[in-house]
C-alpha cells in the first residue's frame, strides 16, 4: 500500500524559482535559492514555519548552494562557481560554462567525499560535472536538463536526474556505468534526497507531489503539495526528521496562480522517517 502524505506551507513570501534546500547541522540552519532572483537564503526552522534570517544576492542566477563544515558557502552562479566566506567576501572558484554560454548552471549537490557536483540546462548539450583540484571533471555530457543528485546512506550508490527524458539513473560512485532506475510518467522528476533508510524522495514538477521510492524504483508513499511545480527536497532540524519541499511559481498562469495560491513557498511535512546527514563540502579538494 502507498503510504499517503500532505505538506504544509511554511513561509509566507513565494519565490519565482525556489530550489536546493540544504540543511547546515553545526549551525541549525536551511539555506536555500531563487534561481532567477540569483538569490541564496538562509532561514530557521521554527515549529511548522522557516523564518528567514538573511539573504545572500548575486547579479544573475543561482543555481545551487552548499555549505562548508566551517560555514563557507559554495554558490553555482549562472556560469562560475563562488566561494562565499563566513564573514562574507566572495572568491571565484572555477568556470564550469563558458563565458556567454545561453544556459547556466542548475542543481548541484556535495558527495560523501565532500566534493560538489553540479549540472547544467538549456546549452544544447547538457553536462553534469564535479569540482576537484581546482577544476573540474566531467561525469555526463549527454543529457537534457541535468538536475537532483544524492547519494546512497552507504555513499556507493549516485543518483541523478535528467529532467526533460523524465529518467532518475543510478551508477556506482565514484565510477561506474549509468543505468536508467525508473521513469516518470505524469510531471517530470527534479530535485530529490536520500532518507537513512535509503528510499530516494523525488519532487515532481508539474505533479504537485513527491514521490518516495525505494532503491529499486518500487512507489511506496506520495506526499502530496498544493503548488504544482515542486521543485526539490530535502531532510532538515535537529532530528533530520521534517521533510523540506520547495516550490516554483514559474510558467504559471494568472488562472492557476488562482488555484494555486501558496506555489513559490517553502514547505514542511513529517513523513515518519529521517533524513541522512548532509556532507559538507570540503574547500580542501
Amino acid at each position: 500500500m502507498i503510504r499517503r502524505h500532505t505538506a504544509q506551507a511554511a513561509t509566507g513570501s513565494a519565490h519565482f524559482l525556489g530550489e536546493g534546500p540544504v540543511w547546515d547541522p553545526a549551525r541549525q540552519r536551511l539555506l536555500w535559492v531563487d534561481i532567477m532572483a540569483g538569490d541564496v537564503h538562509e532561514g530557521r526552522l521554527a515549529g511548522g514555519r522557516i523564518e528567514p534570517v538573511r539573504t545572500w544576492s548575486f547579479e544573475r542566477s543561482v543555481g545551487a548552494v552548499a555549505v562548508s563544515a566551517g560555514g563557507d558557502l559554495l554558490v553555482a552562479e549562472r556560469e562560475t562557481l563562488t566561494r562565499v566566506h563566513a564573514d562574507g567576501s566572495r572568491a571565484p572558484l572555477a568556470r564550469v560554462l563558458p563565458a556567454g554560454s545561453p544556459g547556466r548552471l542548475n542543481d548541484g549537490a556535495v558527495d560523501p567525499s565532500g566534493r560538489f557536483l553540479v549540472g547544467s540546462l538549456g546549452t544544447g548539450r547538457e553536462v553534469l560535472v564535479r569540482f576537484e583540484g581546482g577544476g573540474c571533471t566531467t561525469i555526463d555530457d549527454d543529457l537534457t536538463l541535468s538536475n537532483g543528485l544524492a547519494w546512497s546512506p552507504s555513499g556507493d550508490r549516485f543518483y541523478s536526474v535528467d529532467t526533460l527524458t523524465r529518467t532518475v539513473y543510478v551508477r556506482d560512485y565514484p565510477a561506474g556505468d549509468r543505468s536508467v532506475l525508473f521513469t516518470v510518467e505524469d510531471g517530470h522528476p527534479d530535485g530529490l534526497c536520500v532518507d537513512a533508510a535509503g528510499n530516494l524522495w523525488l519532487a515532481i514538477w508539474g505533479g504537485g507531489r513527491v514521490e518516495c521510492r525505494t532503491p529499486a524504483g518500487e512507489l511506496v508513499a506520495v506526499v502530496e503539495v498544493d503548488a504544482p511545480h515542486t521543485s526539490s527536497v530535502a531532510f532538515a532540524g535537529p532530528d533530520l526528521d521534517v521533510l523540506v519541499i520547495t516550490t516554483a511559481t514559474q510558467d504559471m498562469s494568472a488562472a492557476d496562480l488562482a488555484a494555486h495560491p501558496l506555489s513559490g513557498r517553502l514547505f514542511t511535512a513529517h513523513v515518519g522517517v529521517t533524513g541522512l546527514l548532509p556532507a559538507y563540502w570540503d574547500p580542501g579538494l
